[in-house]
């Protein structure tokens, strides 16, 4: 049964309100819900996903990821975040190197930072231009251009900017 029941994570915060400006104001996410008075935040990505927020002396302990968002184009995307102040991790581990902030292997990109209360979280960018070629066509099929607009090209131009691509979707790693 819970293979077909939504789960949504936890990341916790040392101060909840600290961590709530770093997730409004630095990655462009508004809490969907408040429970206790504002006790614990619930905050909704794309398709749907969701995280709850709530404060806790045990936030920022944990060497391994909290959550990574799925990104169309991670180049764009790390430099809205760090035209906001967000600095990517670089690691030089056996098996883990990064350069300028971005692992490249196994079919995708991915870069790292820590949130204001010391959680790791992620970006990445999976396929590369044929993923964005095949989301560009589905988005395209659900919206079909009317009798006056073209059907799209080969050629494709991204536009997205800041938290936009961000809130596309949201996938955890439950440690």
């Amino acid at each position: 049964m819970l293979g077909i029941a939504p789960i949504v994570a936890c990341v916790p915060a040392l101060d909840l309100a600290r961590a709530r400006r770093f997730y409004e104001e630095k990655l462009g996410l508004v809490p969907k819900e408040e429970y206790n008075g504002g006790a614990g935040l619930v905050y909704e990505c794309g398709q749907a996903s969701t995280f709850f927020m709530y404060q806790s002396a045990g936030a920022g302990t944990s060497q391994a990821n909290q959550a990574f968002w799925t990104v169309d184009d991670l180049d764009a995307e790390m430099a809205a975040l760090r035209a906001k102040g967000v600095r990517f991790e670089d690691y030089d581990l056996p098996g883990l190197k990064t350069i300028n902030g971005v692992k490249t292997g196994g079919g995708s990109r991915t870069a790292w930072f820590k949130d204001s209360e010391g959680n790791t979280l992620a970006l990445s960018q999976r396929g590369g231009r044929q993923r964005q070629r095949q989301r560009q066509r589905q988005r395209w099929r659900q919206s079909p251009p009317g009798p006056s607009t073209s059907k799209p090209t080969s050629k494709s131009t991204s536009t997205s900017t800041s938290t936009s691509t961000v809130r596309s979707s949201l996938t955890w790693t439950l440690t």
